[in-house]
């Protein structure tokens, strides 16, 4: 028997094993069987009886196990239905590809019948089963055979359905495209085909589809499908467009674009009324600050770039014909802005199948509208315009008349430029020119009008001078005139020497190549840098501050030892053998530039090289040994410089280069640092001492100047008992009278510099703690003070000591941090927390008259050590150094701080430190015991706020001037506070608002309560005609948005709740209410119409009641009531 026979006779229920082994030999590569081969073998009559056997086998099979019972467990093996299923529907599929004319194939419709009932209800899991069903299915609809609508819809579905489920969809959307014809099959209206609708435009969302090729066709052809589909898309795409990114966007535009072109009759008509003129209309009438305007914006400026081809241009002038040249002259500048960009780009705006003397006519009027545009009362729509005229003379500077040319530069350069009503318009016109520059016919004509500008480089406005550079930089690189023809050098080079970093970087860009020739030899670099210096000392430092972004650091290193060689000639120093090998290059430059004994140029020379060493350091640091060379060069010099240049001018450069080399390189200046920092004046400056420290960290001395500063601190402290008679001197080789504010003074330098406090704190645990608990010592002395009613000539100063006690804090912090994993220094802050509060607090009382005078110094004094130890405090909890413990311990004291008879006075450092408590805290943190601790936390917090809140409002009470000037103070920290307090929703801060809201309400509604006659009822407008404290609270709420959002929250929470009920704090609301309305900022009014909302359902309650009260109660209703409406119909 033949194989065909055979195969034929294996198509049956009782021979079901042996069909499945033919079908798995087939896809056995090894196996020489092939289906297909068989099949076309076959004869007419084998081929009929072989689908007739399939269709029997697979109803058998399908009728034992029902697709919508593949997932139960039963008799039949789903494994092997599944299988069965599978092999004959690729038989089905080969048997299509061999399919010929005259075939009788009813028995394959059977089978694709009932493979389209088993596709329907396929589980998930069975993905290569669905594939094999869909390619049957789509190889059906490509032979056009019977019923092909039906199949090649369900292929259809399948593979877009499939589009969304897959993470790599690129293969399916190739199907769907070669499928899309299907669609033509399909009732747009009919309900049966809504998925497929509904799929249809979720591809409008997916960027697999609009950046695909073959998508991209897909949805360009949908808008061919259906007319009433096509507004249907617009409409999805314009939902969507908020959230597409710049490239999705251009993506889109280019398939409007296709789909346009491709467009004929009704459909075109379509997409130019309800797509392109809508787009239009947007990009004219939409708010700038609109999230959409520029993806708007994007789309038309697409047909715009079109332009020049027939079609488009006809297209462009009949869809703007209706609104552009309204809007060039509507009232609102904002739309006069947005067309004048797009008819700018759009120009010209032309019907090319008018007559050549109608274009040139239309066209003319188009250069005086958008002359008229450049004198437009509003300054957006004069900048808008110039761009467009800068576009304008770009691309069509050879088809405009030479007047209109002229007229418009002129206008530009001449008017615009010196435009002194807008900033903006001066700066437009010169980030717009390099764009008319691009142009080389522009070139002759702008090099006569651009002199004229020169004193643009002195504009009042950054960004102006900036642009200016700017134009200058792009004059320069495209050659279109000599840059100082347009700006004199001098003024270049006094622009540099005062202005900002932005200004400066360009003014070098500018000049680089003028005073830093790279391709010139070393000696023409230090002509120029000192032609440099002789123009403007100042510009040339700032002129080598940025040189090293425009050159490599080997020319800087070069330069440097060009300059030494400079330096060498002016007091002749003997050459050593290195420099002997160099003598040939030298000489071939013609040797080093002759100074003589100016000790300006000798100075900023010496600043210069300090500038590019610094410049450089970075790259020496990565090549040691080039750094040994020029340490060992300059090395070689710095004890003669030293003695010749010894003016203060050139000292100061030649510390800062010491600190650069190692204290080898430079033995007789390193061996005096430390002596010289000994001897210093205790008054010194810091610029007196700032190199020298720089210099003896940079060696790494730092632990001498360490011990210096713990000698000087621990000397000066009061001896007591048997040490007091002691004489003990500092421990240095010359006996030196300690300076502790000098100490304090180095203390700080070396801590406020990055560089120096990292080689301080590389010194470890030792010398750093003995300073620390030094420091600490210094509290004694403080005490001393507090105590002694005069002040002690033998004890160190005051102001000494509190800095001690500051510092003794600063450094806690900084140990803790970075060489401690523990919590020591912490504990430290704690105790002397403790010892604020033992010690000091107890000074916070009011003078007696005896000794008052002595009583309120001690006040002071004791103000003073707890606000600079609560700011220490507040700096810890800043960078993150503070756990809960010490947060606690912190908020107790403040605590106690308010709590004692003075502590107002504290208010204003006490909010810094509920602000950085709260500001620890992370709200939705998921850690149980966390967030407990941080509620407890968030509680003390909000009822210190509460105690703030009542200090004032009783200092106000008691001492109205006091109590203003206190409340002014406290205006930043409440602000901060509030500012974090509203980021957390409800509890545990909520009680914040509430404080807010009820100490604003009971102020105003006892002023309310004191009126006696009805005029005196007057609705405040502004925070100035509320009473103290809420004038202060609302001034602060009113500065953000946010804080207001959440105060309305209160006040709606609050009414809900029937806590505000009587008509006076009814009013006394509204009032609030009035102000925040006649005081919007950037906030919608939905939060003040839901409070307005809140209060007109309580306020109806005394309707009647109002009526029948004194003449009072019925005016405070009457305004109430006005004030209400007034919210309502904002």
């Amino acid at each position: 028997m033949s194989k065909r026979e055979t195969f034929l006779e294996a198509v049956c229920k009782e021979n079901v094993e042996d069909f499945l082994r033919f079908i798995q030999l087939h896809k056995d590569k090894t196996e020489p069987f092939d289906v297909e081969e068989v099949v076309q073998e076959m004869s007419r009559e084998q081929r009929e009886a072989l689908w007739r056997r399939l269709g029997a086998l697979l109803r058998a099979v399908l009728l034992e196990s029902p697709p919508e019972r593949w997932g139960e467990e039963s008799a039949a093996d789903p494994k092997q239905v599944m299988a069965v299923v599978d092999g004959v529907t690729f038989v089905a599929t080969v048997s299509l590809k061999v399919l010929q004319d005259g075939d009788t194939y009813s028995p394959l419709l059977e089978i694709a019948h009932s493979l389209h009932d088993v596709l329907v209800s396929l589980p998930v899991s069975e993905a290569p089963l669905q594939l094999h069903v869909q390619v049957l299915f789509e190889a059906w609809w490509k032979k056009g055979l019977q019923e092909r609508e039906k199949f090649g819809r369900a292929a259809f579905l399948v593979s877009l359905q499939k589009c969304f489920i897959l993470k790599k969809p690129g293969s399916e959307v190739q199907r769907v495209w070669s499928l899309h014809n299907v669609l033509l099959s399909l009732d747009y209206a009919l309900e049966d085909n809504n998925q497929i609708n509904d799929l249809l435009l979720q591809c409008f969302h997916r960027p697999t589809f609009i950046r695909n090729d073959d998508g991209k066709r897909f949805l360009v052809f949908l808008f061919s499908w259906n007319v009433d589909f096509i507004w249907v898309i617009h409409g999805t795409i314009k939902n969507q467009l908020e959230f597409y990114n710049k490239i999705i966007t251009a993506h889109i535009a280019e398939i409007y674009f296709r789909a346009w072109k491709k467009a004929t009759g009704d459909f075109l008509e379509k997409i130019e009324s309800l797509c392109i003129q809508d787009f239009m209309q947007n990009a004219i009438f939409l708010q700038r600050v609109s999230p959409v305007y520029v993806k708007v914006r994007q789309i038309v400026s697409y047909f715009h770039s079109r332009k020049g081809c027939h079609s488009v241009d006809k297209m462009l002038y009949n869809l703007y014909k209706p609104i552009l040249w309204k809007a060039l002259s509507v009232p609102n500048f904002e739309v006069r802005a947005n067309a004048t960009f797009l008819f700018t780009q759009a120009f010209p705006v032309h019907d090319p199948e008018q007559s050549s003397e109608n274009i040139d006519r239309n066209i003319q009027k188009q250069l005086d509208m958008t002359m008229g545009l450049l004198d437009d009362p509003h300054p957006t729509v004069r900048s808008h315009a110039i761009l467009g005229v800068c576009k304008i003379l770009a691309k069509c500077w050879e088809l405009l008349p030479p007047t209109v040319i002229t007229d418009f530069l002129k206008k530009l350069v001449v008017e615009l430029a010196a435009d002194c009503s807008s900033p903006d318009v001066r700066c437009s016109v010169f980030k717009c020119l390099p764009l008319v520059l691009d142009n080389p016919l522009s070139h002759p004509l702008l090099e006569k009008l651009l002199p004229t500008l020169k004193y643009s480089l002195h504009d009042k406005s950054e960004k102006v001078r900036t642009a200016f550079l700017d134009l200058l930089i792009k004059v320069k690189a495209v050659r279109a005139a000599k840059f100082w023809d347009v700006c004199n050098m001098d003024h270049l080079l006094a622009r540099l020497a005062i202005d900002s970093h932005s200004v400066s970087k360009r003014v070098v860009e500018l000049l680089f190549k003028s005073f830093f020739p790279v391709n010139e030899s070393e000696r023409e670099w230090c002509c120029r840098c000192i032609t440099l210096i002789q123009m403007n000392p100042m510009a040339a430092r700032k002129f080598y501050q940025h040189a090293h972004k425009h050159t490599a650091p080997t020319n800087i290193i070069k330069f440097m030892l060009a300059i030494r060689r400079t330096l060498n000639s002016c007091i002749q120093v003997d050459c050593d053998v290195t420099e002997n090998n160099d003598s040939n290059k030298e000489n071939s430059m013609g040797g080093p530039v002759a100074l003589g004994q100016d000790m300006a140029v000798v100075a900023s020379l010496l600043e210069v090289v300090v500038i590019l060493w610094g410049s450089v350091k970075k790259a020496l640091k990565q090549n040691e040994e080039a750094h040994k060379y020029t340490a060992a060069k300059f090395g070689n010099v710095m004890a003669k410089y030293f003695q010749a240049f010894e003016d203060d001018r050139c000292v100061a450069p030649l510390i800062q280069l010491a600190s650069f080399m190692p204290a080898a390189a430079v033995p007789t200046f390193s061996c005096g640092v430390l002596s010289k920092l000994r001897r210093m004046d205790p008054g010194a400056a810091p610029a007196q001492f700032s190199e020298l420290l720089d210099c003896i960290c940079g060696w790494g001395q730092a632990s001498d100047v360490l011990e210096l500063i713990t000698d000087w601190l621990t000397e000066s402290l009061p001896k007591q008992g048997e040490n007091a008679t002691k004489s003990r001197k500092v421990r240095i080789q010359e006996t030196v009278e300690a300076k502790p504010d000098l100490a304090l003074a180095y203390l700080e330098y070396l801590f406020s510099h990055t560089s120096t406090r990292e080689q301080v704190l590389a010194l470890g645990q030792g010398p750093l703690k003995e300073l620390h608990t030094v420091l600490g010592n210094w509290k004694s002395v403080l005490y001393t003070h507090l105590r002694s009613t005069t002040e002690d000539p033998q004890h160190p100063k005051t102001e000494t000591a509190l800095k001690a006690f500051t510092y003794h804090g600063r450094l806690g912090a900084h140990l803790q941090h970075n060489l401690t994993e523990g919590r020591d220094y912490l504990l430290s802050l704690e105790h002397v927390a403790a010892w604020v509060t033992d010690r000091v607090l107890p000074f916070f009382t009011k003078p007696l008259s005896d000794d008052g005078e002595d009583s309120e110094r001690s006040q002071q004094l004791a103000t003073q050590i707890t606000e600079s130890f609560l700011a220490v405090c507040r700096d810890v909890l800043l960078v993150g150094l503070g756990d809960e413990t010490f947060k606690g311990q912190i908020l107790h004291l403040c605590s106690l701080v308010l709590l004692s008879e003075s502590g107002y006075v504290c208010i204003p450092a006490v909010l810094p430190i509920l602000k950085e408590a709260a500001n620890s805290c992370v709200p939705g943190d998921n850690n149980q015991d966390r967030e407990n601790q941080e509620d407890v936390i968030l509680g003390v917090v909000a009822n210190i706020f509460q105690k703030i809140i009542e200090l004032l409002a009783r200092r106000l009470r008691k001492e109205p001037e006091e109590g203003k000037l206190l409340c002014q103070s406290a205006v930043p920290g409440l602000t901060d506070f509030l500012q974090v307090a509203q980021m957390w929703d409800g509890a545990p801060l909520g009680g914040v608002f509430s404080t807010l809201f009820a100490v604003i309400i009971v102020e105003k509604r006892h002023l309310l309560q004191k009126l006696t006659h009805p005029e005196e009822v007057i609705v405040p407008q502004s925070v100035e005609d509320m009473p103290p404290l809420s004038s202060t609270l609302l001034s602060i709420v009113l500065k953000s948005p946010s804080i207001t959002r959440s105060f309305l929250e209160e006040i709606v929470s609050s009414l809900d709740s029937d806590a505000i009920s009587s008509l006076t704090e009814l009013a006394a609301v509204l009032h609030v209410l009035a102000i925040i309305k006649h005081n919007k900022r950037g906030w919608s009014n939905a939060g003040l119409k839901s409070a307005a909302v809140s209060v007109q359902q309580q306020l109806h309650k005394h309707a009647v009641s109002s009526v029948d009260r004194g003449d009072v109660q019925r005016v405070i209703y009457e305004s109430s009531v006005r004030t209400l409406n007034e919210i309502l119909h904002l």
